[in-house]
């Protein structure tokens, strides 16, 4: 029952041949890679604005909106650029991670690919939570909570199992509503700078409640610090989440990739670059505020723009709602692959660098699930308070990348190699300079959290591969060990004579061991008495040991038993066998005691023991003379 539920729901297997064909052509990369970038231009501005309303008077924070904007636009040009010489070097993928490990350290790498896990699971978080808000504000309720996180955990569950169906089939469906907001944006755009340039785009009203609301609870400036700027420039520098994403995922592109990845990066930079730029500037004309927990400044927009709540109004609302959900497949294509490679360098657990049955890495799907579910539960679903996290992520992974691409053309000196160089230098000292603000400016607002988180992740991984190491070394046999003769001594555990234990007896005999002997634990003399009159009925040709156990405990007798059993003979294997039978249905099996496996999992525990488990399928009716027992 449960193959055929994971068949209904996953999808059938695909063969390891297949995984060419799975690979994934430019329109679909830029809907799987690219909706996280795109779909922060739904919120970039708002963080911005509301840096700003919190410090500068009203209506003059608006003014700052399209200088900042520029620089981030300046600077995803730069980062972009840079990441696409990263493409061309690292045709395998891995980013940040791979550009550290191969020209920094491996210190390097491990802060970078914390970084990344912990911004991709930031992105599922931000992004469903971000989308949950959007399709609260055309519906009214991003005031009720508990209706927030129970929508944002049934789209973590729908992207979980669309992503592990395979990246080329949820890729093709994730597609149309990342189209669908791309051109509802710029409608949206062409609508405002239309009205903008006709003359018949005024002022949003601002409601007396919330202008007074920021005129008293915040001391307010006639004009911006740097500092102000700079915090405001962080929280807009968000709309570069996501640009490293092409750059980890080249191998899941189509032939030529690095190519096909570049091309890919430029269109998503586009987009990206004029979405965000757009939209600052008509809410610098338009002068919306941000009403935390309520209408969000693109709705607001979208009200100005397209003359009240009509179907261009609701059109662009369920594409940004839509974009958002499923921004957060960026980071379900990128966190399961990223895992793997640190995986296959011992850093994480080996199961995180196995494909499943669809040719993905099921087990990151289901662990970035997970985490992800958890903080939009902590945090409620609420996108300000997981903004701070997200940038520490996304910025560190930023400058480490552009680092290690720095030391890359300094070793390596290929064409252009100056050139590359100056981009690289560039966006380091942007990328580090806008870290450092975040860090600063929002440590205790929550950007200590991943400030903590990170190193603390580095230490894990260290850890495990430290486990990994010790596990090897004791596993590698020494140069000319050869295979030495030991004994064996075999124990079957019995409760009563039945089929099942007659089976076991007769696959121990079969062993042909050096001593073979059948135990059983009784808790009073009846019992004892009872189990040596069915051995003498069967006439059993091995020896019985009774273990007197007056609290009824299993367990431990046996164990002391194994315990002489290793004090008498040296150099010995100790092979337990324990007779279990097989039911027909799962749902059986919670009719009956669960002592074999309990006896299952101790003994394993145990130096030079051996445990077998040996089946008696009920279905069918076994003759016990053809068991082997006489």
């Amino acid at each position: 029952m449960t193959s055929t539920f994971k068949r209904i729901i996953v999808g059938k297997p695909i063969a390891t041949s297949e995984e060419e064909h799975q690979r994934i052509g430019k329109p679909t990369a830029l809907a799987v890679f690219a909706s996280d970038a795109i779909s922060s231009t739904a919120y970039a501005t708002e963080e911005m604005l509301l840096v700003l309303l919190m410090a500068v008077a009203f209506p003059t924070s608006h003014s700052y909106l399209v200088p900042i904007a520029i620089a981030a636009v300046v600077l995803l040009v730069v980062v972009g650029t840079s990441y696409t010489q990263t493409i061309h070097a690292y045709p395998d993928g891995g980013g940040a991670y791979v550009v550290s490990r191969e020209n920094i350290g491996p210190t390097a790498s491990l802060v970078a690919g914390a970084s990344l896990l912990v911004d991709y699971t930031l992105t599922v978080a931000v992004s469903i939570s971000s989308g949950v808000l959007a399709i609260g504000s055309a519906f009214g309720f991003n005031d009720k909570a508990t209706l927030r996180i129970g929508l944002a955990l049934f789209f973590v569950g729908m992207m979980c199992l669309g992503n592990l169906r395979g990246l080329k089939e949820s890729g093709k469906v994730f597609a149309v509503p990342t189209y669908f907001y791309v051109v509802m944006l710029f409608t949206f755009l062409a609508g405002g700078f239309y009205k903008l340039f006709t003359g018949d785009l005024g002022e949003i009203h601002t409601s007396a409640e919330l202008a007074k609301h920021y005129a008293e609870e915040h001391t307010l400036m006639t004009s911006a610090s740097l500092f102000i700027l700079l915090r405001a420039f962080s929280s807009g520098a968000v709309v570069l989440s996501g640009v490293e994403a092409i750059s980890n995922g080249v191998p899941a592109f189509r032939k030529p990739e690095s190519r096909n990845a570049s091309q890919t990066l430029a269109m998503m930079a586009a987009i990206l670059g004029l979405g965000f730029l757009g939209i600052s500037t008509l809410a610098h004309h338009l002068k919306p505020v941000v009403d935390e927990g309520g209408e969000t400044v693109l709705s607001q927009m979208a009200k100005s723009v397209f003359g009240g709540t009509n179907l261009l109004y609701y059109g662009l609302q369920f594409g940004t709602f839509a974009i958002l959900v499923m921004a957060a497949n960026t980071a379900f294509a990128d966190f399961p692959r990223l895992s793997s490679l640190i995986a296959r360098d011992g850093y994480l657990p080996r199961q995180l660098g196995n494909r499943g049955d669809r040719l993905v890495f099921s087990n990151g799907i289901l662990a970035l699930s997970g985490m992800a579910a958890v903080l939009i539960v902590v945090f409620q679903a609420e996108v300000s308070a997981l903004i701070p996290l997200y940038a520490v992520g996304v910025f560190t992974g930023f400058s480490l990348s552009q680092f290690g691409m720095i030391k890359h053309h300094l070793k390596l000196k290929e064409p252009k190699w100056r050139q590359g160089l100056a981009i690289n230098a560039l966006g380091c000292l942007s990328t580090t300079v806008v870290l450092a603000v975040v860090v600063y400016s929002k440590f205790t607002i929550g950007a200590w959290i991943p400030v903590v988180v990170i190193p603390m992740i580095v230490m894990v991984f260290r850890r495990i591969h430290r486990h990994y190491l010790t596990t090897d070394r004791r596993l590698a046999a020494e140069p000319g060990q050869k295979v030495r003769r030991r004994t064996n001594t075999v124990v079957v555990l019995v409760g009563k004579v039945t089929k099942g234990s007659l089976t076991a007896l007769a696959y121990a005999r079969s062993l042909n061991p050096d001593r073979l002997v059948a135990v059983t634990v009784v808790a009073e003399p009846e019992e004892q008495e009872r189990i040596n009159h069915q051995w003498q009925d069967h006439q059993i040709p091995v020896e019985l040991v009774s273990l007197y156990s007056p609290y009824r405990e299993l367990t431990r007798p046996i164990l002391r038993y194994l315990d002489d059993l290793d004090a008498r003979y040296e150099d010995d294997f100790v092979t337990v066998i324990v007779p279990e039978f097989a039911l027909q249905h799962w749902w059986q099996q919670v009719l009956h005691n669960q002592s074999a496996l309990v006896l299952r999992t101790r003994l394993r525990s145990r130096p030079n023991t051996v445990v077998t488990s040996v089946p008696f399928h009920l279905e069918g009716d076994h003759d016990v003379v053809a068991s082997g027992i006489e």
